[in-house]
């Protein structure tokens, strides 16, 4: 599965394992080949060895795959930057914040694009050293990794950290004014890749932006300092918490394994465990709505859909309280969605999880999401279709419509066959006699549908064959008339109506071949003739082309060409069409 793969590509990521976060994105993309996700976590683990050429690759693709998505942007930008194109990276930059406009990621990238697009424009020689051994920790990416990692993540919610944080990114120097905060110590732990510190990535967990890169020296460091530099660097000293937090922190750890275990519970479907599990885990912190999505997972496997529902409703309005991330709301929706379907196909009413569905899109346009709302107004369909599926009446309805046909009274008809194939679908009469009114009113598209409507239902049915090839002869389309003429005969060659059209439509081919068409009538078949796609396809190809000159030059190497039944054919339709005349 892409999702497991993925999902072991993150833990890999996490743990600072890049080749093998990057060999199981692999994997992922060969099972999901048009996910843009697994594109943009794979160009972030390249990135992480400083394979900026691959990581480019795999962003472009990211964008190409969903442009509208403005961490596809920050992924080009930083590989564009690593590989010293900052022309390339600010663009990149500038393209995903007219996406989003307030991302402080990209606007981040876009100011360190900008200035090192100044410095390097500048001459080699006037540029300095940076006067600040820590200047690189604060990058574009320190946003980025701060975020992606669980010990600074709930930094980030803090005001003033982050004020802190913005203050070192414009002045690096300042530095020294914020050593005494711990939460300073050990974002900066984090961004010079001092310690990396485990975490179980979440469900929809996305790559940071770009590596952590190793702090390195101007060339005339300093022997003191070099040796400073092979010692260890002092593990920053952890945070003081109070009680009341430090029992938060550890009850949010205990749901998260009481999850796991009701994961692992659930794959070997024991779902009574499973549910003991996520109902331990909710008990625990019930700031986290997956716990009941989940929990609700197990209640629709067990048919248990009233719970399901009232768990995924008590999540979606959960969520909403805690401002969640909408795409665990939809998910929420979506599973309630599911569940009503289920009971839809028992109480037959698919309206209420049409609207599930929908409202779920609405939070987020999932495709899985998308494709149970059209099985859902499918089934609906289907079913409305078998509730007024009645034989009887429908044969009734054609009767009726052939009596106004013969009274020509051809709307009327039409509307007494459309209720007898309302009545019966599959009635391909109904469908031959509509497709006779349609051509009466020279509806000759509409009727053109009805007759093949008719083939499909019933291939044997001559009457189908006759009134779309008489439609194709109307529409002076001569040659499709003669292949559908030619088919009907297949099934019953003795037919007068089929025989009487094969005749017909080769007098008229022959005319054209024989160059008897007036001015106006091969004017207008070359201009009818040049809105067929068949006939495009013809003059474009490069072998048709040069068939067509040899034909006008090289009369020896035309006869050979004509020997091909392909070539011939195709020469045929060009005569019949009035393109190509034959002396």
């Amino acid at each position: 599965m892409a999702d497991e793969a993925k999902a072991k590509g993150n833990a890999a990521f996490s743990a600072g394992n890049y080749n093998e976060a990057i060999r199981h994105f692999t994997d992922a993309i060969n099972l999901a080949p048009t996910n843009h996700v697994l594109y943009s976590n794979r160009s972030a683990a390249y990135a992480s060895l400083n394979q900026y050429s691959e990581a480019l690759t795999d962003a472009q693709k990211t964008v190409d795959l969903k442009p509208d998505w403005s961490k596809g942007y920050s992924r080009l930008g930083a590989a564009h930057h690593g590989l010293h194109q900052f022309d390339d990276a600010v663009s990149a930059y500038k393209r995903g914040l007219e996406v989003d406009p307030n991302n402080e990621t990209l606007k981040s990238g876009l100011a360190d694009a900008q200035s090192a697009q100044a410095a390097a424009s500048a001459s080699s020689r006037s540029r300095a050293p940076p006067n600040n051994l820590f200047g690189d920790a604060f990058g574009p990416d320190m946003w980025a990794k701060l975020t992606a990692d669980p010990a600074t993540r709930l930094y980030m919610q803090q005001p003033d950290f982050v004020n802190m944080m913005k203050d070192l990114q414009k002045n690096p120097s300042n530095l020294n004014l914020y050593l005494k905060d711990q939460r300073v110590m050990q974002a900066l732990s984090v961004l010079l890749n001092i310690k990396m510190q485990t975490h179980m990535p979440g469900d929809d967990m996305e790559m940071p932006d770009s590596p952590p890169k190793e702090r390195k020296r101007p060339a005339d460091e300093t022997e003191s300092v070099k040796e400073k530099k092979r010692e260890p660097e002092p593990e920053p000293e952890p945070m003081e918490v109070n009680d009341e937090d430090k029992e938060i922190k550890e009850k949010k750890a205990q749901a998260q394994k009481e999850k796991e275990a009701g994961n692992a519970a659930y794959k070997k479907k024991d779902f009574e465990t499973a549910i003991a599990h996520y109902s331990k885990a909710i008990e625990l912190d019930d700031a986290d709505i997956s716990f009941l999505t989940n929990r609700a997972a197990v209640y629709l496997e067990m048919a248990k859909y009233d719970e399901c529902i009232k768990d995924c409703e008590k999540a979606v309005e959960r969520g909403r309280e805690l401002r969640s991330d909408y795409k665990m709301v939809a998910r929420a929706l979506t599973r309630k969605g599911t569940a009503l379907v289920k009971m839809a196909k028992v109480s037959k009413d698919y309206d209420p999880a049409i609207e599930t569905f929908q409202k779920a899109l609405t939070e987020h346009r999932n495709p899985d999401t998308l494709k149970k709302l059209n099985d859902a107004e499918r089934a609906k369909k289907e079913l409305e279709q078998q509730e007024y599926y009645d034989p009887e009446l429908a044969e009734k309805e054609r009767e009726k419509g052939n009596e106004c046909f013969k009274e020509q009274k051809y709307p009327d008809a039409i509307k007494h066959y459309t209720e007898a194939l309302r009545r019966n679908p599959k009635d391909a009469k109904a469908y031959s006699n509509r497709a006779a009114c349609y051509t009466k009113l020279g509806a000759m598209p509409e009727g053109l549908k009805d007759a093949e409507k008719c083939i499909e239902i019933d291939p044997k049915f001559s009457k189908g064959y006759t009134r779309k090839g008489a439609i194709q002869f109307f529409m002076k389309e001569f040659d499709k008339a003669l292949e559908t003429y030619e088919e009907g005969l297949k099934h019953d060659p003795k037919n007068p109506e089929l025989l009487e059209g094969v005749r017909s439509c080769v007098q008229q081919i022959n005319r054209a071949s024989r160059g008897d068409l007036t001015p106006d009538e091969l004017k207008e078949r070359q201009a009818k003739a040049m809105q067929d796609p068949e006939i495009q396809n013809i003059l474009t190809d490069p072998v048709m082309a040069q068939v067509l000159k040899d034909l006008q030059e090289n009369p020896k190497a035309a006869q050979d060409h004509m020997k091909n039944p392909s070539v011939m054919n195709k020469i045929q339709k060009l005569i019949s069409a009035g393109i190509v005349q034959m002396r």
